[in-house]
């Protein structure tokens, strides 16, 4: 698999992953747009997170940042979902694209057993953009990320929440060190939706463990 030396690049092949085939309401499931999760992952590449690395991604959906990191020279990439059918499909796209160092597991992020050593963790929870219920899922995946005792993480909130994201990775162990601002675009999937379309604004956390 030759290496990709250009975001522009990274940016087209991840623009043949699908979308999640079904998806479930209760899971709150938004593919992350390719423009975004190449940012990402060019970023966290010019920052040494990336190649030669030992990546996992918790909530992986249909496979984008673990297959985008495979891509740019990790040394391994695993994806972890609930979703069966996110998997499979992940699963599928990894093997058209010849990704042959990332896999996939099935299973509740919070339930899988992992005793190999994990260098970077990047997450994209649920993090109740549309339904209160949902709220607060994001900090179930901190604090499994921090369980994972990587080297850095990097995870996925609403931009509203901010402040109380700052305080509350400090009480945790973790210490801030990037964030980066993106306009994410919500489509009309679920019923529940009213809009076509709806942009909200995320950030992504980058911190590192004390």
């Amino acid at each position: 698999m030759k290496k990709i030396t250009r975001k522009k690049h990274l940016e087209m092949r991840l623009q043949s992953i699908p979308s999640h085939p079904k998806p479930k309401v209760g899971l709150e499931q938004y593919t992350t747009p390719s423009i975004i999760a190449s940012d990402l992952i060019w970023n966290a590449f010019s920052l040494g997170d990336i190649e030669d690395r030992n990546v996992i991604d918790l909530g992986c959906g249909t496979g984008v940042f673990a297959i985008a990191s495979s891509l740019m020279g990790a040394n391994s990439s695993v994806g972890v979902d609930i979703d069966e059918d996110s998997v499979r499909l992940a699963i599928d796209v990894k093997d058209k694209l010849n990704v042959g160092n990332a896999d996939f597991i099935v299973s509740d992020i919070c339930e899988f057993d992992w005793d190999c050593d994990v260098d970077t963790v990047f997450q994209n929870p649920p993090f109740g953009s549309q339904r209160k219920a949902d709220s607060g899922q994001d900090l179930k995946f901190v604090r499994r990320a921090v369980d994972l005792n990587p080297d850095v993480l990097y995870s996925f909130h609403m931009a509203s929440t901010q402040d109380f994201l700052i305080k509350y990775y400090e009480e945790n162990n973790l210490e801030i060190t990037h964030i980066f601002r993106y306009n994410f675009p919500i489509p009309k999937i679920y019923d529940f939706h009213t809009k076509e379309k709806q942009d909200v604004d995320v950030i992504v956390i980058r911190a590192i463990l004390k």
